[in-house]
């Protein structure tokens, strides 16, 4: 007889599974040059233009030497717009593009897949509970949802 050992982490298994998902969404933005750091970044931008690199940074839990680039090349590809002057702690005005209203669709399109593989897979009822839970778990380690 052999011991099956302790039950699986719930915490290692969300992380793989978080993993998992974001190689997935990856992979479907790579045809397009760019990452989920820059789809995060999209994402805040959309909802809110006047957001400093520094909250930026710390909504996506990078440096903000690291949003610098990654806002560099969202201008370059034209997905954002700055409608202020640069400069150290001045709030840059960046607005989302046509174009970064795309890829952000892609982006949307790629989650979407995800939830439509995991309905395929996990009962419905499940899965209306599944996000409510994550969100709480989300909010008792103080993450925010969405980015």
């Amino acid at each position: 007889m052999t011991d099956a050992g302790p039950p699986p982490s719930a915490a290692f298994l969300v992380m793989a599974l978080g993993r998992r998902m974001r190689e997935r969404v990856e992979q479907a933005l790579r045809a397009e040059g760019i990452t989920m750091r820059h789809l995060s970044a999209l994402g805040h931008l959309s909802r809110d233009s006047g957001l400093s690199y520094s909250e930026l940074a710390r909504r996506a839990s990078v440096t903000p030497q690291s949003m610098q680039s990654t806002l560099a090349k969202l201008e370059e590809r034209g997905a954002v717009t700055r409608t202020t002057d640069s400069g150290r702690g001045r709030t840059a005005r960046l607005v989302v593009t046509d174009e970064g209203a795309r890829l952000l669709g892609l982006g949307r399109d790629a989650i979407a897949e995800l939830d439509r593989v995991l309905a395929d897979q996990v009962d419905a009822e499940d899965v209306g509970r599944l996000a409510p839970v994550l969100l709480r778990a989300l909010a008792t380690l103080g993450a925010r949802p969405g980015g």
